[in-house]
């Protein structure tokens, strides 16, 4: 499985991807990250937070951004070297998150790709930020 190489991306080329967030996602992210935070894990303590209920993990968000960059695009053989997060609002249970990545750079001698990336939610960003990968050449 090969996603696409440097010399077949261009500024402006986008992907994007969709997820509802379930209680399980968040379960289960909680699980593998650690992060057992009551905000995302129980009802009656998230009820007295400023959200008013449970919240999914920031990071959440994050990861379906990842799953862009490593499934889409560039896709498979991209190597991620960083990523910027700004957490604007709240996901909650039930919410259909809306992730997208777009080239707004690209060094093409380093094999560098620099893309804008955001989670909405109904439209408002929850989640934006910029991510560097380096994407496959041909033959390498």
């Amino acid at each position: 499985m090969q996603g696409l190489y440097i010399d077949e991306l261009t500024v402006g080329q986008f992907a994007e991807m969709s997820r509802v967030v379930g209680v399980a996602d968040i379960e289960a992210f909680a699980e593998v990250s650690g992060d057992n935070n009551p905000v995302h894990l129980d009802d009656a303590y998230a009820k007295g937070t400023a959200f008013g209920e449970r919240i999914a993990h920031g990071m959440l968000s994050g990861a379906y951004i990842s799953a862009i960059l490593g499934t889409k695009l560039p896709g498979p053989g991209a190597i991620y070297l960083s990523q910027s997060l700004r957490f604007r609002r709240p996901v909650k249970v039930g919410d259909l998150v809306v992730a997208r990545a777009t080239i707004k750079a690209l060094d093409v001698n380093k094999g560098h790709v620099t893309l804008d990336t955001v989670c909405e939610v109904g439209g408002k960003t929850v989640v934006e930020g910029e991510a560097l990968v380096i994407a496959p050449r041909r033959g390498a």
